[in-house]
């Protein structure tokens, strides 16, 4: 089953084999926000702070959908990595299967329901009148086509299921490079604003589902569709729902967290939601390495978990945790240094008030990374080896934590409780994954190779 698309985390030096896996996964997740980096400074510096904000009142529902769509498809490519570990290829076939038929499903639905309750949403998180309009466009464009985003996902879960993390970068560089040629030609030279960059960002995305489908189709025959493979097993489709979902579920009880915290933003102002906009953008380019490492950390242990190897797996995971720190070190220096001209680069505003809250948000977030690191790492990894209750639980922490921001820190501390509560949130739902990590692994059988 080992052959040149494919990469067994079995073997190996534990760092080495990580960084390998997870390099390529960085280089994507780079260029995926990419996406996201060049909307925002198209848009920002050809519209404006009006038409920013705008996009920014979306960000937390977006993500709302997309996380929860993406969180289900890494659940189905863990279970597929822990039947690659154990080289069993019949279970292998049969659950790329129904991870197809599941993927196509759900997304569907995923879309009819966010379509349906798009405008209620955005009027319940108070999104201000004068850019309710635009942001409905925006997402509507989005949600419409956000089976494409998910079918992405799923095509790219099961690629690095089998340790091939090289073929999704090499395909989304090329859609990456698309979407800032056709962000430019739309929003600028076409002049179609922020509906401009919607459609972009969908053309882009879907040359990517092409390329993906016609690699798997020539390159890998294990897991290509074959209705042959759709048996009806029960455990294997419980195993397949209960991960895909629960990872899909810690995913969206962030995201409506999110969406709670963002009607906070909401009521501050647009000088706010401009600001929390810019410094969620630059945020999430340092968050990548960390979310990188934890996906990589899903996969070596789900890999390892298959082989029986769980000394390795617990290897892995602390091995992940020293590197998380040591990118937590950089981003550090790299924000209390050159934070402020990055925000202004991003954005190209030179509206003082927006850098000076953008700069606290981003400050305030990047000191307390550590703390995101060994949440991130644990996390992943305790879904990658089955442990799907913690996770989600902790979660559900984060949610709360988020509605009473929501509800009483943002008129008590106004934006700095904001910018303060994710920290406070990372440090408890990390002692919680930690506790269940170290529970497990008292458990299991005398380490071995």
């Amino acid at each position: 089953m080992k052959n040149k698309n494919s990469f067994s985390m079995t073997e190996g030096n534990i760092i080495t084999v990580i960084l390998i896996f997870a390099f390529p996964i960085f280089l994507g997740n780079i260029f995926q926000q990419l996406y996201n980096v060049v909307d925002t400074a198209v848009i920002g510096n050809v519209l404006g702070d009006d038409a920013l904000a705008a996009v920014g009142a979306s960000a937390a529902l977006y993500g709302l959908v997309i996380g929860f769509s993406s969180g289900i498809t890494n659940g189905f490519s863990v279970v597929l990595a822990r039947f690659f570990g154990a080289k069993d290829e019949e279970k292998m076939r049969e659950s790329v299967a129904w991870i197809y038929v599941l993927t196509v499903v759900i997304g569907g639905i995923l879309t009819v329901l966010s379509l349906i309750y798009l405008h209620p949403i955005l009027e319940a998180l108070k999104t201000p009148d004068n850019l309710i309009a635009r942001t409905d466009r925006y997402l509507r464009i989005i949600l419409v086509f956000s089976l494409i985003i998910m079918i992405y996902n799923m095509f790219s879960g099961i690629l690095r299921a089998i340790g091939n993390s090289r073929v999704p970068l090499y395909f989304l560089i090329i859609s990456s490079v698309l979407n800032a040629i056709l962000d430019y030609v739309f929003v600028k030279n076409l002049g179609l604003g922020i509906a401009g960059a919607a459609y972009a960002t969908i053309i882009a995305m879907a040359i990517s589902v092409v390329l993906c489908a016609l690699y798997i189709w020539l390159k890998c025959p294990m897991l290509r569709f074959s209705a042959a493979y759709l048996k009806w097993d029960a455990t294997l489709l419980k195993e397949l729902l209960t991960t895909g979902f629960s990872m899909g579920l810690m995913l969206v009880v962030v995201s409506i967290g999110s969406v709670a915290l963002q009607r906070a933003v909401n009521s501050l102002g647009e000088t706010i939601m401009t600001a929390h906009t810019a410094a969620r953008k630059l945020d999430e380019v340092f968050m990548l390495p960390l979310g990188t490492l934890s996906m990589a950390s899903s996969t070596f242990a789900s890999q390892n978990l298959g082989a029986g190897k769980y000394d390795r797996v617990q290897k892995g995971i602390k091995q992940g945790i020293l590197l998380a720190m040591g990118w937590s070190l950089i981003s550090i220096v790299c924000v209390f240094c050159f934070g402020r001209s990055m925000i202004h680069l991003l954005t190209g505003t030179s509206n003082q008030e927006v850098i000076k809250w953008a700069y606290l948000y981003i400050r305030i977030n990047i000191a307390f990374f550590m703390a995101l690191g060994v949440l991130l790492i644990l996390r992943s990894s305790l879904q990658g080896i089955g442990r799907k209750l913690v996770p989600v639980l902790g979660s559900v922490v984060e949610l709360a934590l988020k509605f009473a921001a929501a509800v009483f820190v943002a008129d008590w501390l106004g934006y700095f409780g904001i910018c303060i509560l994710e920290p406070v949130i990372w440090i408890i739902c990390a002692l919680m994954v930690f506790l269940d990590f170290y529970i497990y692994f008292r458990k299991l059988p005398a380490p071995h190779s």
